[in-house]
């Protein structure tokens, strides 16, 4: 196992040595950029990359992905699909356990693990499914679990009753929780969701078989926790954030509102349409996702650009005068949010993601109901002919951006120190 010294004891002022991972094996339901989670998982491909450590990059997908982080890594492709795009009975019955995907992991490791292997997984539920918590059993002192959502521990992913339209404050798993309807499509897909949350418990017991799970914000800890996930199993370490111009965009100069994710219902994308389009707003959509061809037939004085690679937005948000990011449910982090206040861009933000009230309270930010057209849209009208407000929530955004998140350099180091401590606790067990 390769050893790097790190730094001197605090009291003793002898020399640590730690160690550094001989390979990281990322886990991740896509190869192609589709979402926060998967931009995290690729980016950690290259920082990882450029500290020369070798990456095997593990996909649920095909593989054949067009990205350049990942031109040095060895991909391996379990060659499935999105359960979205399959047919209903055959997404229902690979959501729940994706065999192909638990045998490649398996027989990957069989055959290639080593004491000095890392396992780093970051999105499952898409295409994988628990099936891969089986495959990692036998090196689970060694693996890192991201925590971009709470389908770890929340059927529905949100820690949210989408019919109620508010937080959810249940336990999730218990018997009040399974028989709430909670769920944004029905009571028989919350059933659904329960099944596969019950097959991951059983996979893969946090209490007993170790793993670090890693949070995106602070504010996931308290409902990780009441989840099942041990205090002393969880630890967060915010993603890394590159601004999309380093100087800042002078928003106040701008007219159009930006929204860039995916197009489904719980990023609450409809919800500002329809907010903007009482406001008289103009709005750009960069992003994909099922809700795409329903919502260009219904606002179709919406300029959407489809999805757009990294290197690509830069050029699709340099005239804009905000991001919107509406979330239906508790956001836990919104990389876009962070990106676009790194570049100087106002965020308007649903009130029910975790990042809300720091943006606000430092003047960045502003958060809203997105439930609530009316008042979203005296929201937007507002900022629209605010020049002054948004000059300061620009200037704050900008200034304050290292506030809120790490540089991929300090990020990635923060990652090999969990890394390490990974392998020391593995050695010593």
């Amino acid at each position: 196992m390769l050893r790097v010294i790190d730094n001197c004891h605090p009291s003793l002022g002898e020399l640590q040595v730690r160690p550094v991972p001989e390979r990281v094996v990322i886990i991740n339901d896509l190869s192609d950029q589709r979402g926060g989670a998967t931009n995290v998982a690729l980016q950690s491909a290259a920082l990882l990359d450029a500290a020369e450590i070798p990456v095997t990059y593990f996909t649920g997908d095909r593989g054949t992905h067009s990205d350049l982080r990942l031109r040095n890594a060895d991909v391996v492709a379990v060659g499935g699909e999105h359960i979205l795009r399959m047919p209903r009975s055959r997404a229902m019955l690979h959501g729940l356990y994706n065999a192909s995907a638990e045998r490649r992991l398996a027989d990957w490791i069989a055959a290639n693990d080593t004491l000095g292997t890392v396992y780093h997984l970051h999105g499952w539920s898409k295409i994988l499914s628990p099936s891969v918590f089986y495959a990692l059993r036998p090196v689970a002192r060694r693996l890192i679990v991201s925590a971009h959502d709470f389908f770890l521990v929340c059927p529905n992913g949100g820690y949210f009753d989408f019919r109620k339209e508010s937080p959810c404050t249940l336990r999730p798993m218990s018997t009040s929780c399974v028989l709430c309807s909670c769920d944004r499509r029905n009571y028989a897909h919350k059933l659904w969701r329960s099944a596969r949350q019950e097959i991951r418990r059983a996979a893969f017991d946090f209490v007993s078989i170790g793993a670090k799970v890693l949070a995106v914000h602070e504010g996931m800890l308290p409902h990780l926790e009441r989840g099942g996930i041990p205090p002393t199993r969880l630890a967060t370490l915010r993603n890394p954030v590159t601004p999309w111009h380093a100087r800042r965009i002078e928003a106040e100069q701008n007219k159009v509102f930006l929204f860039v994710g995916r197009l489904e219902e719980d990023k609450g994308v409809d919800l500002f349409l329809a907010a903007a389009r009482d406001a008289k707003v103009p709005v750009r959509v960069i992003g994909g996702g099922p809700l795409e061809d329903r919502l260009q037939d219904i606002y179709p004085e919406v300029e959407c650009v489809g999805w757009k690679n990294a290197s690509e937005i830069p050029a699709f948000v340099r005239d804009a005068r905000a991001l919107v990011m509406p979330s239906r449910y508790r956001e836990p982090f919104g990389l876009v949010a962070f990106e676009a206040l790194a570049s100087g861009l106002p965020v308007v933000v649903s009130g029910f993601a975790m990042i809300a009230d720091e943006l606000s309270e430092v003047g960045a930010g502003v958060s809203c109901n997105p439930y609530d057209r009316a008042a979203f849209g005296e929201l937007l009208s507002s900022l629209a002919s605010n020049d002054g407000l948004v000059a300061s929530m620009s200037d704050v955004a900008h200034g304050n951006a290292a506030r809120f998140s790490l540089t991929p350099a300090e990020w990635s180091r923060r990652l090999l120190s969990h890394y390490s401590d990974a392998l020391q606790e593995a050695a010593a067990r």
